[in-house]
């Protein structure tokens, strides 16, 4: 199996959770989670990825601008793409999905068939254009059982920072990037101290950042091996868990807004899912 250049797994699991909380949870709307939540996992993964050399990262570069209009500082825009065009965007990489499953396989989340990682990378991946990137996190749907990969792939003088782990990683072509997305993160100026604001991305040569992303969708085995298994929300409310699922955040800063709505809502009684009637 081919390798990365390198593999970091770094921790974050020291979580500044605001009183009169305790700890984090994810709640979930799909119904197979309807009355349970997890912990979000505690680890990011930063994978080097030399496989893809300059002229592979431009050829990318290309393709996804041509797909992405960007207007508003701190927003973020998506474009769909799919393996055959990555593959024509970078001919001089042989099985470009092939390449970044077998990256994204040095983290082990989803175990170690091959099988899985590919999943990942011959699916759903898109291109995400942004100008910084306020603070915000995504958990509908199925993505409270997935973690999110990016891919950078046109960037300069950008942090990836998760406010409420302390975790700011300065951020550069090439670097691919697995974390979990329901724990609040957003894109900063190194020089603004962790805080994501729009004027230090409305001018200058390096106000736009380019990401190839996607999704490791993992199962509740998957969750229990990382040690974020899916539990009754009871376990979680005997802990004074902030529901992340509920939480909305300040833009600019991260800050946890109106706590006090938030109290009640890691309760069986405020289930998110739509269950299905009888």
């Amino acid at each position: 199996m081919p390798q990365p250049t390198a593999h970091r797994s770094l921790a974050a699991d020291v979580h500044a959770v605001p009183r009169p909380f305790r700890h984090f949870a994810v709640r979930s709307d799909e119904p197979q989670h309807a009355w349970q939540a997890r912990a979000p996992y505690c680890r990011v993964h930063l994978i080097g990825t030399d496989f893809l050399p300059p002229d592979a990262l431009a050829g990318l570069a290309a393709q996804g601008w041509a797909r992405i209009q960007l207007d508003t500082a701190l927003d973020i825009t998506h474009a769909s793409t799919t393996p055959a065009d990555l593959c024509a965007a970078a001919p001089g990489v042989p099985d470009l999905p092939g390449r970044l499953a077998d990256a994204l396989r040095a983290t082990g989340v989803l175990g170690p068939d091959p099988a899985r990682y590919r999943q990942a990378t011959t699916g759903r991946i898109d291109y995400l254009g942004c100008r910084g990137a306020g603070f915000h996190n995504d958990v509908t749907g199925h993505w409270s059982r997935c973690l999110f990969w990016v891919l950078a792939l046109d960037l300069a003088d950008v942090d990836f920072v998760l406010p409420h782990a302390g975790l700011r990683l300065p951020l550069a072509p090439g670097d691919l990037l697995v974390f979990d997305q329901t724990l609040a993160h957003g894109l900063c100026r190194p020089a603004d101290a962790g805080q994501a604001l729009a004027a230090s991305f409305e001018t200058g040569g390096h106000d736009h950042q380019l990401f190839l992303t996607g999704e490791l969708l993992l199962d509740d085995a998957d969750w229990a091996a990382l040690g974020a298994p899916w539990l009754p929300v009871e376990a979680h409310a005997a802990q004074d868990a902030l529901d992340l699922m509920v939480a909305s955040f300040d833009a600019s800063s991260g800050h946890i807004q109106r706590l006090h709505a938030l109290r009640g809502a890691m309760l069986r009684s405020t289930c998110h899912a739509d269950l299905p009637e009888g």
